[in-house]
């Protein structure tokens, strides 16, 4: 499958890219096709769990297409190539369905209103701070106004409550919850069909190839930033559900209604008042 060369400029460069996508990578003829298709879901392309579980939301939902999107985060790094290659696997994968061209989707001022401008006032409220709840958070909440554009399509991510014998804390099922939650207060569908998926084995036999956890994807400079020294994670639940409940959530909420009207937000205006509003 070629890949549009446009698509690594955006990766690169990072523009405010939610609701104003360039017309070479998201044409009014496309929208129509898309909104005219009863079976579309969209698919979150991230590392193998991201295909295993749009693997499985084909097998039980029976969608025949679906449009892969990657949402930039500003804090990835390694090879543009390990993206591309993933939407290869999922063709290969489900040569049944219908797979159309991968959008890049993000927001760096969203991005930090979640988690980067107001770090010193989290700390102090709730006593800890990991980019990583509010991240995941933020890369479902990116999605949601391309997903009510094209006519409420389900989305498909590869969140996963355990893997094997390891717990991350922006998984805990308590986060899968608020984040499900929040989506659908929009009228979207966030399906987890790995949800209850420990194993790693199983998930590559889902993929059926082996493709080792944490390779041939893109890095993050924050991974792990949760664990101490000994790889062990010291933040509560209570803690992660009052930095998502209080903050987090009604933040984006406040973010994404403002895509909704067709307005790019003041993104760290929002997370200022919200925390305002808390005092």
């Amino acid at each position: 499958m070629p890949f549009d060369p446009r698509l690594r400029d955006l990766f690169l460069n990072k523009p405010e890219s939610v609701i104003n996508l360039p017309a070479w990578s998201l044409s009014a003829d496309k929208i129509q096709a898309y909104q005219s298709m009863t079976r579309l879901a969209m698919v979150e392309i991230a590392g193998r769990d991201s295909i295993a579980a749009a693997v499985m939301g084909v097998e039980a939902q029976g969608f025949t297409d679906l449009l892969p999107t990657y949402v930039y985060t500003g804090t990835e790094y390694g090879a543009w190539q390990t993206v591309e290659k993933a939407v290869e696997h999922l063709i290969k994968r489900l040569p049944q369905v219908r797979v159309h061209d991968l959008l890049l989707l993000g927001s760096p001022g969203f991005w930090q209103a979640l988690n980067g401008r107001f770090i010193a006032e989290l700390v102090s409220r709730y006593g800890f701070y990991t980019p990583c709840v509010g991240c995941h958070l933020y890369l479902h909440g990116v999605r949601i106004p391309l997903a009510t554009m094209l006519g409420n399509v389900p989305i498909i991510a590869g969140e996963r409550e355990r893997h094997d014998h390891a717990i991350k804390v922006n998984q805990i099922s308590e986060a899968l919850d608020i984040y499900q939650d929040m989506v659908g207060h929009f009228g979207i569908n966030l399906l987890l069909p790995l949800r209850h998926t420990a194993e790693g084995t199983r998930i590559r036999d889902i993929l059926g190839f082996e493709w080792p956890a944490g390779e041939e994807q893109l890095g993050c400079v924050l991974s792990g930033n949760y664990r101490g020294w000994n790889q062990t994670a010291e933040n509560s639940t209570r803690q992660v559900q009052r930095y998502l409940e209080e903050f987090a959530r009604p933040c984006s909420e406040k973010i994404v209604a403002s895509y909704l009207k067709g307005e790019v937000p003041n993104h760290l205006e929002i997370g200022a008042r919200v925390l305002e509003s808390l005092k």
